[in-house]
């Protein structure tokens, strides 16, 4: 999965719908994530025709929080 897809971001006539896409880690947010979820509500503000924001998370659960493994990895170095 490439970083292109881990925060996907569809527009439904006045709905866009933001799907963290990291099932297997259970939508943990990690560093690549957040400049991504940043942009995509940005779009969503600036997208006149938007009226309604879904934040989601694909998979079995929303969001774990965020991703404890990575910021262990960042301590240790």
């Amino acid at each position: 999965m490439s970083t292109d897809d881990i925060v996907l971001y569809e527009v439904n006539g006045p709905v866009a719908t933001i799907t963290l896409n990291r099932p297997k880690a259970v939508n943990a947010i990690n560093g690549a994530m957040r400049p991504l979820i940043t942009a995509a509500v940005a779009r969503a503000e600036a997208d006149e025709a938007v009226r309604i924001v879904i934040l989601r998370g694909a998979g079995k659960g929303f969001c774990a929080g965020a991703d404890i493994g990575e910021a262990l990895l960042q301590s240790a170095r």
